[in-house]
């Protein structure tokens, strides 16, 4: 009952022991007033059954006392306290570029690399707090499939919506960090940073990636590169009229770029070469970039002896009425 309630004046309770000296009062005074008769045998009372009245004449004692209970919890002045946090950011903003071209469909990640990508992004997306989130995917051109939002549930949505084909193939990665760049060149975040994931080398765009990756750096953003695919060779899916036969193809990765990208936005170069090291990099991203919080804890007290106070007077009433009506007694 009072798990949630503290008290202001818990010496208040002692008062309780006049509970039990009034009862022993009440009993003491009853026996002297009660007539002692003497009966020869009680034969002729066994058909005879306690009226209502009989049974309830203590009531209006009972009444009494747990009123003056319910008002001594009322003098001890109970409370509830409602506790939270005013919680400060100072938010990131990041945009993620994801490469959707037909050869994430190589399968040295498991299911595959873009599946792999989705999901781990999504454990990514759903461990942040505050930070705004954009999502550009790219192959031959890029594409912004969620501007920056806070509403993660949309932003997930629309990532597992994600599939190869969306976009004619090709790689245009300075294409996609120039699209990065038109989505935080206007933020007002603490920290602007771009996540890009590919498995390839640019061969399409009107822009290389080291000219949009210094466009990146005069607007202060900062650019994880993350190379994706096993060293060496790769099984990839080739559909033939007899169905889907495999093929392994080199992985072809243009680290010297990626590399170089990330050295020009202070960012960082990372190699995946399968889902744990995915998915390791991830985590290393996540806390390299965390939202700094500042918590201001509050405590707000509820006085809560008003419904005491109303019982213990309904109970008084109730005593009084019974007491002066139906269990009135007689001189």
């Amino acid at each position: 009952m009072f798990n949630d309630i503290t008290f202001a004046f818990p010496l208040a309770f002692l008062l309780l022991l006049i509970i039990p000296a009034i009862l022993f009062w009440y009993w003491k005074k009853n026996k002297k007033s009660t007539p002692n008769l003497v009966y020869s045998s009680f034969e002729i009372f066994k058909g005879i059954k306690p009226t209502l009245k009989n049974r309830l004449k203590h009531l209006p004692i009972i009444l009494r006392c747990i009123a003056l209970a319910l008002l001594i919890i009322a003098l001890a002045r109970p409370q509830s306290f409602l506790t939270g946090e005013n919680v400060n950011v100072e938010g990131i903003d990041i945009v993620m570029l994801l490469d959707i071209s037909g050869s994430m469909l190589a399968e040295d990640f498991k299911p595959n690399r873009l599946v792999a990508a989705k999901e781990i992004t999504d454990e990514f997306v759903a461990g942040r707090i505050s930070d705004k989130i954009g999502l550009v995917i790219f192959a031959s051109e890029s594409f912004t499939q969620c501007p920056l939002t806070i509403d993660y549930s949309v932003l997930r949505g629309l990532l597992k919506e994600i599939k190869s084909g969306m976009i004619e193939d090709g790689t245009a990665i300075g294409s996609a960090i120039a699209n990065g760049v038109n989505r935080l060149k206007d933020s007002q975040a603490k920290s602007k940073v771009m996540i890009l994931l590919t498995d390839g080398v640019n061969n399409r765009g009107e822009i290389d990636p080291i000219t949009a990756s210094q466009i990146a750096a005069k607007f202060g953003i900062r650019i994880y590169a993350v190379g994706v695919g096993t060293i060496g060779e790769a099984p990839y899916p080739f559909q033939t009229p007899f169905g889907i036969r495999y093929q392994n193809v080199p992985v072809e990765i243009d680290e010297p770029t990626l590399k170089e990208v990330a050295k020009i936005t202070n960012g960082k170069y990372f190699r995946a070469t399968g889902n744990k090291k995915l998915k390791e990099i991830y985590a290393e991203i996540d806390k390299l970039e965390k939202t700094n919080i500042e918590v201001t804890s509050y405590r707000k007290a509820s006085e809560l002896f008003y419904c005491y106070v109303f019982f213990a007077l309904l109970f008084l009433l109730l005593e009084f009425l019974l007491s002066k009506t139906y269990l009135r007694k007689l001189p």
